[in-house]
């Protein structure tokens, strides 16, 4: 019997098994009926009863079990089922459970003929397993895309919120610190509140920019010929009073003036310095540098104390693959996320520069910055 026939003829106990698995998953909210339950299931067996008779070349076949099978220009039983899985509150273990419970079901079934003396077309398992697993895979692919974009979205929102209280209070904190009638102690609770906030505001300013570079064509920047040698001055004078044990030496031209975003590029420049402070041992300065050489323009930040761990530095401006489970069980939970390195590098993409690190406990860590004057 050709398992296409078998899983059309047998539909209902398949289905039902199908059911009764998703059953035991345990999920928040009310439980799923019977129809939630069984979702795109029917769909999704129909579909691959179809697969089943449909020829396949051997070219077709090692593409298909190279996860290469061609796209679909509509969406796939499969990639909704994964999205209602996801809104029902499934995580994408339990997801994937359902696959392997639903694989085990109808090849336990199908060969369960073999009993009874039913002639049976082996390779209608591999045509199985192959469709499972293009299922699967359709499933996984769209549950992760529906995951990144509700992130992004909660991001974004997130953000655009907390800009205005934050305002508000930094805006409030900043006449307090400022005011001659306060006491010592007061100005001093002030310019604590005034410090904070700001810093929440530069955390709050990074997950817009983190989700415009998810969502869009990365960091939008507005060029202008301007000279970045005052801006990066007023950055290193800004850590030096907030750090004021850090010693903090820039080493500078006349000028540096190019075509750049100017608010952008300070954003550069403080979160490399930052950076540098944060990782760097106080007993060694952290030298700055800012020149233009070559019809293009050098920042560089060198620190000294522990190296970058090997495993990290590939991933240094990715938040994601820098930050592993692994990693931050190691890095311990004062870790920041990494997005003021990975903003940096795409403030730098978006003006045609290039950022480069190089880390190890005799030279130090060194960034380096290098992007045209003129576009």
């Amino acid at each position: 019997m050709r398992l296409s026939d078998f899983i059309i003829k047998n539909l209902e106990p398949i289905l039902q098994a199908w059911e009764d698995f998703a059953r035991t998953i345990e999920v928040p909210g009310e439980a799923l009926d019977s129809k939630a339950l069984r979702d795109h299931a029917e769909e999704m067996l129909r579909a691959i009863a179809v697969d089943l008779c449909t020829y396949q070349s051997a070219q077709e076949q090692m593409a298909k079990a190279q996860g290469n099978a061609p796209m679909k220009e509509l969406e796939t039983a499969a990639e909704t089922h994964a999205v209602t899985r996801l809104m029902a509150g499934f995580t994408l273990d339990q997801m994937v459970s359902e696959y392997r419970a639903l694989r085990t079901s109808v090849l336990s079934q199908w060969l369960g003929q073999m009993k009874s003396g039913t002639v049976l077309e082996v390779d209608d398992m591999i045509r199985f397993n192959e469709a499972i697993d293009q299922a699967l895979a359709e499933s996984i692919a769209s549950y992760s895309r529906a995951v990144e974009a509700s992130r992004n979205v909660f991001l974004g929102i997130l953000g655009h919120d907390l800009r205005t209280p934050l305002a508000a209070i930094l805006l409030g904190a900043d006449v307090l610190r400022r005011s001659i009638n306060l006491g010592a102690r007061k100005s001093k609770i002030a310019l604590g509140i005034y410090t904070s906030v700001k810093r929440a505001s530069q955390i709050v300013g990074d997950l817009l920019d983190l989700t415009r570079c998810q969502m869009g064509p990365g960091i939008p920047v507005k060029k202008e010929v301007i000279d970045l040698l005052p801006l990066c001055t007023r950055i290193v004078e800004e850590i030096r009073s907030a750090h004021p044990n850090a010693d903090i030496t820039l080493n500078a031209g006349e000028s540096a003036r190019g075509e750049f975003d100017g608010a952008r590029m300070e954003q550069v420049f403080s979160n490399l310095l930052s950076n540098a402070v944060q990782h760097g041992d106080f007993h060694f300065p952290i030298r700055v540098s800012l020149e233009v050489k070559d019809s293009s323009l050098i920042f560089i930040v060198q620190n000294f104390g522990e190296p970058i761990q090997d495993d990290i530095l590939p991933f240094i401006f990715n938040p994601m693959g820098r930050f592993s489970q692994h990693a931050s069980l190691d890095l311990g939970p004062s870790t920041g996320l990494g997005l003021g390195l990975y903003i940096a590098s795409e403030i730098v993409a978006a003006h045609s520069g290039t950022i480069d690190v190089a880390s190890d406990r005799e030279r130090g860590t060194t960034f380096l910055v290098k992007m045209p004057i003129e576009h």
